[in-house]
């Protein structure tokens, strides 16, 4: 499945590791309490799976997308769909909490190896 949990700033091998999947791209759950991250598989959920499995607390994780090559990240998974944290569809729609799971993010993903 290739999911890792990375709570300081990963290596190249485990950004290759996270990458076996899906190759262009990383599927991410975000714990913005935490500032940790799981990522790599195929679904947002398995990431998902494994913050909560490591502690996390369900509403503090958020799901995206990051892109190794280009430094983009994206914000829409299904695991995004909160109601009742006020995000209504797949897509992150808040531009405060969407800063803080890029910082994350970046801070544990970025390398200069771009």
């Amino acid at each position: 499945m290739g999911i890792k949990l990375i709570r300081l700033a990963a290596s190249s091998d485990d950004l290759e590791y996270m990458r076996e999947e899906l190759g262009d791209y990383i599927k991410l759950a975000v714990d913005i309490d935490r500032e940790i991250l799981a990522g790599g598989g195929e679904y947002h959920a398995d990431c998902e799976e494994t913050l909560l499995s490591a502690g996390s607390g369900q509403q503090y994780i958020w799901g995206a997308d990051w892109y190794p090559d280009s430094g983009d990240v994206l914000f829409g998974a299904l695991i995004n769909i909160r109601p009742n944290l006020g995000n209504m569809g797949m897509e992150i729609t808040s531009r405060e909490l969407r800063g803080k799971i890029e910082k994350i993010v970046r801070a544990l993903l970025e390398t200069d190896s771009r």
